[in-house]
């Protein structure tokens, strides 16, 4: 074989992207986190404990007893006020003043964003321990960007999963049940833009995830209800799993095609309204999702998703997600507020552009504020007044 073919068949040899797919470990279960200590101190003996002041102070009687079994050395930062680019800063120094080995991150979908880029970014493991099951971010090999004032950016794959992931159940059950709600609303999303995104696709892993994202969401809408009635019954752990667990496979299986479309997109763009802060991220998927389907419906006369709103506006009364602009408190927003977040959502590099169809703002402000009508409007329908 010549050097010529040597190029040619080099040049032919597919370019795969990395398998990003679960963490290394995962421990579950009720009260786990007291039995994880051994598992915890295997990364070292001097981490950085990462969360938000509130977090910080629920998470002390969980840890204290493992900090004093492993004489670890730790140290907690705070993220606040954001997953943002000088709070990053921040605590890449304290991780060098600390002489940190590892990172615990503690909370939320941005608490736990922060230690994962964070660890990504001091080459050192990181575990990771939800509060709430808001979101599958304690998972995932992904982080969120966000500015000062809390408006999204952008994102950043990280090299790896989570080191370690500790789902404790009980410590869970101490949220918000407007926490899991929330939840429901963005594990939910992975079918409704993952069917869209990927839904044609001949590849193996992606035709999996997709699959994996219609039991999820079967899941959801089987168990949700029973789940959020009764905390201790055998649906409320299925449910977490759900949300914090299978969630994150499917975008780990399938990769960015599998992730995010327009009900992420429109949660973007809602970023850039200060008054829209107030909702918890899942909320404002959940709210996505009708908006994606508005647009099916008008832009494509697509009659499923026309079945599918009329279906997850039931599924949102049951269990208290948002279905309007006015659920999320944004019944008052200016029209200028609500084309800024269109033409963020709009943006040449956002994933609403993974729909199968153009969408421009206008269309998109025009299916934002009609995501309860049941009947479809024609295409490029007015923007009420």
């Amino acid at each position: 074989m010549n050097h010529q073919e040597l190029t040619i068949n080099h040049q032919q040899t597919p370019n795969y992207a990395p398998l990003l797919i679960a963490p290394a470990q995962v421990l579950r279960g009720e009260n786990i986190l007291s039995q994880s200590g051994a598992a915890i101190a295997a990364f070292g003996k001097r981490p950085l404990i990462v969360g938000g002041n509130h977090t910080l102070e629920i998470i002390q009687p969980y840890l204290q007893p493992i900090i004093q079994e492993y004489k670890l050395e730790p140290a907690q930062a705070s993220y606040l006020p954001d997953c943002t680019e000088s709070s990053l800063t921040k605590l890449r120094d304290t991780v060098a003043t600390h002489k940190a080995d590892f990172i615990i991150g503690v909370g939320g979908g941005k608490a736990l964003d922060t230690a994962k880029l964070l660890a990504d970014q001091c080459q050192i493991s990181v575990v990771t321990i939800p509060t709430s099951g808001a979101t599958c971010a304690a998972w995932t090999a992904l982080s969120n960007i966000y500015s000062e004032t809390s408006a999204f950016q952008y994102d950043v794959t990280l090299a790896r999963c989570p080191d370690l992931l500790i789902l404790d159940y009980s410590l869970i059950r101490t949220a918000p049940q407007r926490m899991l709600v929330a939840g429901i609303g963005d594990a939910i999303a992975k079918w409704y833009e993952a069917s869209v995104s990927s839904g044609k696709s001949t590849a193996t892993l992606t035709i999996a995830a997709v699959q994996q994202a219609r039991i999820l969401r079967d899941i959801l809408l089987q168990k949700s209800t029973a789940a959020l009635e009764n905390d201790r019954g055998d649906d409320w752990p299925e449910v977490v799993d759900a949300t914090v667990l299978l969630a994150g496979v499917i975008g780990g299986i399938g990769g960015a095609n599998c992730r995010t479309v327009a009900a992420h997109a429109v949660h973007n763009g809602l970023t850039h309204i200060q008054s829209a802060h107030h909702p918890l991220h899942g909320e404002k998927v959940a709210y996505g999702i009708l908006v994606q389907l508005r647009l099916e419906e008008m832009l494509q006369g697509n009659q499923l998703a026309v079945s599918a709103r009329k279906q997850l506006l039931e599924f949102y009364t049951d269990i208290g997600l948002p279905q309007t602009l006015e659920d999320l408190g944004l019944g008052n927003i200016s029209l200028s507020q609500l084309r800024l977040a269109a033409e963020v959502a709009c943006q040449p590099n956002s994933d609403i552009h993974r729909l199968p169809f153009l969408v421009s703002s206008e269309q998109l402000m025009a299916a934002m504020v009609s995501t309860r009508e049941l009947a479809a409007s024609p295409v490029g329908r007015e923007i009420p007044g």
